[in-house]
């Protein structure tokens, strides 16, 4: 019986704790896009963030787009021609990077590199009592720390997607002609065919969705960092793991409420 109420109990606390962060996490965002609205923008901020989240983070998301394009034509060419289905390479390439690996590896990318910076240095102002002194100075911390980096988030992501979409078809040609023996005319052509403008829009509205959750799980646990060096770090981890978590998690929903027949 002991057992059976110390379980319920672990229940218990666990759906407190999960709920109570998730509000916590809700009442944040809130408040960070509400800054939008309400002057001023710290234009300077958001110029850097946007630097720092879209044109910093292109090589690695470059690569990433590239070689996954040229796994995916190498991989569907090994299961197609067992079933001489070699033709819809292109179409699964071009499938496969516009409406998925296009936007979800460049979230991941992005989660990785982005919200462990973010995570980090507004963490560091919050254990160095600079957050405090910016409001001691008559600085709105939301408005001067977070709604710039949200947005810098929601815009660099969908330019970010648009590169890896373009790079990760073009890996799978690569692969395709050069290894594979196709004819790039006819290659490119069933590309073309395969490419539609809705799995395009529907890669970039989930890129911008991962660089709003990317941007803000960053701030949200920098800003509630506590503890010194080692609290920090904690933030780090924890909003790099967390957007990771809700990136595949909104690629499902997102992927479920647009597809879902």
């Amino acid at each position: 019986m002991n057992t059976l109420l110390d379980l319920v109990a672990l229940l218990g606390r666990t759906v407190f704790v999960v709920t109570r962060g998730a509000g916590s996490v809700a009442l944040f965002a809130l408040e960070g896009v509400s800054c939008f609205f309400r002057p001023p923008f710290y234009w300077r901020v958001f110029l850097q963030s946007l630097t720092d989240t879209g044109f910093l983070s292109l090589p690695v998301v470059a690569l990433t787009a590239l070689f996954s394009g040229g796994v995916i034509a190498l991989q569907s060419y090994t299961g197609f021609a067992q079933y001489h289905a070699q033709s819809a390479i292109a179409n699964i390439v071009v499938l496969a990077v516009t409406r998925e690996l296009g936007p979800v590896m460049a979230g991941l990318m992005v989660a990785g590199r982005v919200g462990a910076a973010m995570a980090a240095q507004i963490g560091t102002m919050r254990v160095t009592d600079q957050i405090d002194a910016l409001t001691t100075l008559r600085t709105h911390p939301m408005k001067y720390l977070v709604a710039p980096r949200l947005a810098a988030g929601v815009i660099a992501l969908p330019l970010l997607v648009v590169v890896a979409d373009i790079l990760g078809v073009a890996g799978g040609f690569t692969v395709a002609t050069i290894k594979l023996g196709f004819a790039p005319d006819n290659y490119i052509a069933a590309t073309m065919n395969a490419l539609k403008a809705q799995d395009v829009m529907v890669g970039l509205v989930k890129a911008t969705v991962f660089g709003f959750l990317i941007t803000l799980m960053g701030c949200y646990y920098g800003y509630t960092s506590r503890g010194g060096a080692e609290g920090v770090g904690s933030a780090t981890t924890a909003a790099v793991v967390s957007a990771s978590i809700l990136v595949l998690a909104f690629d499902y929903l997102l992927t479920d409420l647009f597809f879902a027949q």
